[in-house]
């Protein structure tokens, strides 16, 4: 793993985000994490929070789970036996919500603030956060 957190298309178990939010803990563990989304770990309203609200987990338990060691999948099998299980309907609504997650919705704003501060105001291709995450992360949206 490099210093950058794998895309939030990524999946884990067909779930988006989850490898990303792994990759976060576990980079941010061993100092390699970007200091300037420190704030957004565990963010109770951000990809980390939702995620783990989706899976009825604490963060703060994830978390540990994490830095105990194990693949993904070990992982994401624990969220589903401390939480819950989501069924492949679930799973559709997840992915599909965190897919167009900035797109005319509540995050819309967040969207365009991030895109002003990082000099892509101009970019019509950014429509979604996770548009905007894999761009600042030198990915292709």
């Amino acid at each position: 793993m490099t210093g950058t957190p794998r895309s939030p298309h990524d999946k884990v178990g067909g779930m988006i985000y989850f490898a990303r939010m792994l990759d976060k803990i576990r980079l941010h563990a061993r100092g390699e994490f970007r200091a300037d989304c420190h704030a957004n770990l565990g963010l109770r309203m951000g990809g980390d929070g939702l995620s783990c609200a989706f899976l009825r987990v604490a963060y703060t338990d994830l978390k540990i789970r994490v830095l105990e060691g194990g693949t993904d999948e070990e992982i994401l099998d624990w969220c589903f036996q401390q939480g819950r299980k989501p069924s492949e309907v679930d799973l559709l609504v997840w992915n599909e919500f965190g897919r167009k997650l900035g797109w005319n919705d509540r995050a819309t704003l967040i969207l365009e603030k991030l895109k002003a501060e990082s000099g892509l105001a101009g970019r019509n291709d950014i429509v979604t956060l996770f548009d905007y995450t894999d761009v600042d992360e030198g990915r292709k949206p």
